[in-house]
């Protein structure tokens, strides 16, 4: 039978299933919802088959493992080879407090190191400025210098552990001073691992720890680009974050198509930069959320990896396979974390962990079930790296490539998401490209939307939340909670004052100069003069406020 044939006698027995079994059982026992349907809005059917994939082609939508369009994966034999990275996203209080919890997490079996950086260091001030009170090491370590920077790496081999650093507008100078602190323990630039997030259209979208405005924010990033290319060749430069997107109330969807978009303008700017996308295009890489709509986020990591491949192959007449490839991080929902009954998250944790898993990722951080109350205790975050590793080592689902692959639902959902990512892109390039779709407000308004949808279903119970609008309890037992010593501040004030106080002031003033020169010159590439600063111990504040001088800072536009 040829394949017209069988999708007619598909069709055929499907319509019977439908009149004779399906229809009577709905008559007597309606389903629980009018309509299911993905977060994107996709309607979800009882049941798929081929006619749900008609015209499916196999090496070009599917293909092989670690083969364009790589949806089944980046490496031939993924997980048989290698465990993805256990990167647990960690850092508070002061250098010497988030060094002992990385040495702690490293001798649990963690893999890589996930850094945490407090607000004031996200957003280029001191600990001693007056915009920092209050807020120095409560979301993540305070790095005011290289000082703090070396405290933080005790004891910790640069040339042996991969380093993820999730900071962006001031990411050029914590990547300066990751370079410093390896020199200082003789390991060569060309030797260092890990990622910088440096994704700062994110930030003016969904997150704000933004300091100057688009084009002297993207010159930085460029910058970084060429620099790493030539001295760092194993660090990726970028992790473009569609995770603070999701966070923001973004779907699936949008999760996607607006993550690639930044991914696009990134390497629009790079090309228009003299760069090559073949080249720096290695060092890309992407930050993805994890929800808990199980096949949905797995077609989502699929579609956005063979929607990335033909991009940069079709768009950007990218050649080597290795810069076709969308490599990424996964990080469990923050968002989906409740705060009634927190021990349900641990559970929720754990389906998305393997969501992300059988979707393919390349690192993942789980999130700690208290993360909802407060920072991780160790006794969390132990729980959420054992998450991991039982994953790992106990379901099975690391022993096969692309479990999920022909599924009737997973392939059908996964051109779902890249079909309607693709509208997005569409749309956003006919506003004129990203930085536009930013500044006019699109992008804002689409995840403002999406996030009033998702919120007036859950208030009307459409969606239900385990805790939180079905199955509560009266009260919950008081948790133990990680608290910030408030005296951890007072001592990273005195420690930076010692530090100003002691270090080569001249040089620091020189260097600075240094610095701003070449900032309103806008000719050499700023990385090697941030390094000298950092180098001379001048801080993130000081060095932050020289390129403000220059550059001026970001004001959010007004979206109604």
């Amino acid at each position: 039978m040829g394949e017209k044939e069988l999708m007619e006698s598909l069709k055929s027995s499907e319509a019977r299933w439908k009149e004779r079994v399906l229809n009577p059982v709905l008559k007597r026992f309606p389903e629980r919802k009018k309509r299911f349907e993905a977060s994107s809005g996709t309607e979800i059917k009882q049941v798929y088959t081929p006619l749900d994939i008609s015209g499916f082609d196999y090496i070009n939508q599917l293909g092989f493992p670690g083969e364009y369009p790589f949806t089944r994966g980046v490496q031939p034999t993924m997980y048989r080879g290698r465990f993805w990275t256990m990167r647990q996203y960690a850092g508070f209080g002061t250098a010497e407090e988030s060094n002992k919890r990385y040495r702690y997490l490293l001798s649990q079996g963690q893999t890589g190191l996930s850094i945490a950086f407090d607000l004031p260091t996200q957003i280029g001030y001191d600990s001693d400025d007056p915009m920092a009170e209050g807020e120095v090491g409560k979301v993540g370590v305070a790095i005011d210098s290289l000082k703090d920077m070396e405290i933080l790496f005790d004891e910790i081999p640069l040339d042996k552990v991969s380093t993820s650093m999730t900071i962006n507008s001031t990411a050029a100078i914590l990547l300066a001073m990751y370079i410093a602190v390896a020199e200082k323990q003789g390991v060569p630039p060309e030797k260092l691992k890990g990622t910088i997030q440096n994704d700062i259209l994110k930030e003016y979208i969904a997150r704000g720890t933004y300091i100057f405005p688009p084009d002297p924010s993207m010159r930085i990033i460029t910058n970084i680009f060429e620099y790493c290319s030539k001295n760092l060749p194993e660090f990726n430069t970028i992790s473009i974050s569609g995770y603070h997107i999701r966070e923001a109330g973004a779907n699936a969807v949008q999760e996607v198509a607006f993550t690639l978009a930044d991914g696009i303008a990134y390497v629009e700017a790079a090309i228009k930069a003299g760069l090559d996308p073949n080249v720096f295009g290695k060092r890309l890489s992407f930050f993805f959320n994890a929800h808990s709509n199980f096949f949905e986020e797995i077609a989502k990591f699929r579609a956005a990896r063979r929607l990335w491949a033909k991009i940069m192959k079709e768009r950007f007449g990218v050649t080597d396979s290795k810069a076709l490839k969308l490599r990424f991080h996964t990080q469990t929902g923050g968002s989906t974390l409740t705060a009634q009954q927190p021990m349900n998250n641990i559970i929720r944790v754990a389906f998305q962990a393997l969501a992300a898993v059988l979707g393919g990722t390349q690192s993942l951080h789980t999130n700690s079930f208290d993360e909802a109350l407060g920072l991780p205790t160790e006794e969390s975050v132990t729980i959420a790296l054992r998450t991991q590793q039982i994953i790992a080592h106990e379901t099975g689902v690391a022993d096969v490539v692309d479990a999920l692959g022909g599924s009737y639902f997973v392939e059908y959902l996964t051109n779902e998401v890249e079909k309607d990512a693709t509208e997005y892109l569409k749309k956003i390039d006919e506003l004129g490209g990203m930085v536009r779709a930013i500044e006019d407000g699109y992008i804002q308004k689409e995840i403002l939307n999406s996030a009033y949808k998702a919120q007036l279903e859950i208030e009307k119970g459409e969606q239900v939340i385990v805790g939180v609008n079905k199955f509560t309890s009266k009260e919950d037992k008081p948790m133990k909670i990680l608290k910030i010593d408030p005296e951890l501040e007072e001592k990273q004030k005195s420690r930076l004052k010692k530090l100003k106080k002691d270090r080569n002031n001249e040089k620091v003033h020189k260097s600075l100069e240094q610095l701003k020169k070449v900032a309103l010159d806008n000719k050499e590439n700023l990385m090697p003069y941030i390094i000298e600063a950092v180098k001379a111990y001048a801080t993130i504040g000081e060095i932050s406020n020289v390129l403000r001088e220059v550059f001026g800072e970001y004001t959010e536009a007004v979206i109604l």
